[in-house]
Parts: C-alpha cells; structure tokens; sequence
C-alpha cells in the first residue's frame, strides 16, 4: 500500500458564511456539520490505519492558533505557515519543496463535507497510484445537479493497471459554466465537478511548476530552503514566499500539463460554499426546514427556511426559501437565490 502523505489547505475567510464565518474563524474551523468542525474532520480522514502518513498542514499566521487547538495533539500533523496568500499553486508547492520527491501528496481543502469518507479513501488509493506512475491527478466529484459555482472536468480515455481502471485522463478543464451547460454536463454523463482535491508525486509537481510557471518555483524554493523551524511549524522565509506570483494550481499546472488524469469519486461531497450549500448538507423535516440555533426557533406556514442563531429567539411565518442567521449582533437574511451574494455585503467584508 502506498503512503499518502495527506497536505491540507487552511485559508480564505469563507464570507459567503458570514455572519457565523469571519476573517478570524472562518468555516474551516466551525462546527458546521456535526460536533466535530469541517477541519478537524479533513484530518479524520486521513487516519494512519488507512494508510495515510503524517499529515502536513499550510496554513497562514491568522489561522495558526485554531489549527494547533482542533489538532488536539501538536505532533499529530507537520505544519507549514505560510508567509502571505499567493494562492494554492505556491501553497502546494511549499509542502512539495518540504517533503521528499519520491511522497505522494494528497491535496485537500480543509473546509469541505464529505459524507461518504470510505468512498473517500478509496479514491484516495486510486489517486496515489496513478500519481505513483507520473500523472497528475484531479478527484472528479460525482455531478449531482447542474451547479454554475464549480469547474468541471471531462473524462477522457480509461487508464489501467494489471487489466483494472485505476482512472482516466483528464480529457478538458471547463471553467465556470452557465446554467444551459451545466444541464447539458449533467445529461452528458461524462463530465465531472472539479472540487479542488488532488493527488501527485512530489518531483513530478516540481517539475510540472517549474516547466510552466518558474518565477513561481522559484520563489517558493527559495524561501523553504531560507526557512526556519519552531518545534513542528516551519516558518519560509516572508520575503522571498512574497515575491512569488499568485495563481491557483488549476491555471498553473494542471491546465498546462500533458499528464492530467481523474479519479471519479461519489462521496456525498460539498464545499460547503454558501448558505444554501450547508443547508443543503443538513437534515430538513417534512417542509425542508432546518433550524441550527441555541435558542428557540417557531416556523409557521414556511417551506425550505433555514434558521442558524447562536442564542436569540427566532419567529418566521409564511416564507419560503429564505436563510436567516443570527450570530451576535449581526442578523442577516436572504432568499436562498441571493446566497451567492453574502460575500459582498458590506459587514462580510469588514469582519
């Protein structure tokens, strides 16, 4: 069984969560499903008993007290912090450019759902020995509704190893689509969400960085070779991390490589993006309402309304589709349509 060295992504400030998100705690480190918060259950899926190492965790100076007080136990988890935000292709690479270039990293956001972790680790074998044979891997997430939010991947040719398909390659990336072509992915059957999780050897994501973005490499490089360590937190050097250009892994690498292959996977997945995607993740009664609240919450008349309060009482009557949140002082309310606009509102971005 290949070792599967687990790297997870700690960053953003999830606003489109806000009130209950916020640049101090954002969504990685609430429990928004469960009692257990979205990253403490991305560490829980990758337990050594499944063949998992050590896990490495990237994670900014902001966010560094929350991942050392959810991992329970400092030497549970290697911890890289990263200097400044330039985006998960330089993210990546500083985990890459600290472990050995024969691992298998295995990349994950640490603020999704998944509620099928057995289907989960089974991908995530899948992923590693593909990635042990030089491609570069994507998990591509079982489509289950026309989404608009996400990138999607098209399966390409089947990959095989001793007679049995391990994966296929990844025949395009597709950015964002409209509505119209989202349905028609989800009729087509072939096409894929591209949630962000990945797998790759570690020389082969050198090589593929510093083929098609070098100033990137570069940078990123430099600054873990002038880095400096602090117990289990390794600390690259700021100035030299600065200077690398921002951009995301699917614009440096994996859109350019020659290798890109997929692992399709149906694991209950969610990003947990928006209020109506948490909503969507939890149990509703009989008229799809959710009450998430401390206090009391009375729905009368009302359909598909989600309610989160961290105390103060909450009365609807006779809506529909709506999220109402109550965190502290902040209240906000919003039609399930204008989830996607949370992020702009002024409070969010001034949290």
């Amino acid at each position: 069984m290949t070792e599967i060295v687990p790297v997870i992504l700690c960053g953003g400030s999830g606003t489109r969560l806000w009130p209950r998100s916020r640049a101090s705690k954002p969504k990685p480190f609430l429990p928004l499903i469960g009692s257990q918060t979205l990253f403490e259950q991305a560490v829980a899926r990758c337990p050594a008993s499944a063949g998992f190492a050590r896990p490495m965790i990237v994670t900014g100076h902001l966010h560094l007290e929350h991942v050392e007080a959810q991992l329970k136990v400092a030497d549970k988890a290697r911890i890289v912090v990263e200097p400044a935000a330039r985006n998960t292709a330089a993210a990546i690479a500083l985990a890459a450019y600290s472990l050995s270039e024969d691992a298998i990293m295995l990349v994950c956001p640490s603020d999704h759902h998944i509620g099928r972790p057995e289907a989960f680790v089974q991908a995530a074998h899948s992923a590693a020995a593909l990635a042990a044979e030089g491609w570069m891997v994507s998990f591509g997430i079982e489509a289950t509704s026309p989404e608009t939010g996400f990138g999607y991947l098209k399966r390409g040719d089947a990959i095989e190893q001793d007679g049995v398909i391990l994966g296929y390659r990844t025949a395009q990336f597709v950015e964002k689509p409209d509505l119209e072509r989202a349905g028609a992915f989800l009729a087509d059957g072939g096409y894929s969400w591209n949630g962000g999780i990945f797998a790759f050897r570690v020389r082969d994501y050198r090589e593929e960085l510093e083929r098609h973005r070098p100033q990137i490499a570069r940078a990123v490089r430099a600054a873990v070779a002038d880095g400096t360590c602090d117990g289990v937190r390794f600390h690259p050097d700021r100035d030299l991390f600065a200077s690398a250009p921002s951009a995301s892994v699917d614009y440096a690498v994996m859109e350019n490589t020659t290798r890109a292959a997929m692992v399709p996977v149906a694991m209950q997945w969610s990003d947990i993006g928006n209020w109506r995607a948490l909503h969507e993740a939890l149990e509703h009664d009989e008229a799809g309402n959710t009450k998430r609240a401390m206090g009391e919450v009375e729905l009368v008349d009302c359909r598909n309304v989600f309610v989160d309060s961290d105390g103060p009482r909450v009365s609807v009557i006779g809506l529909e589709d709506v999220v109402v949140v109550v965190d502290g002082n902040d209240i906000m309310v919003t039609s399930v349509a204008g989830t996607q606009k949370v992020g702009a509102l002024a409070g969010a971005k001034n949290q």
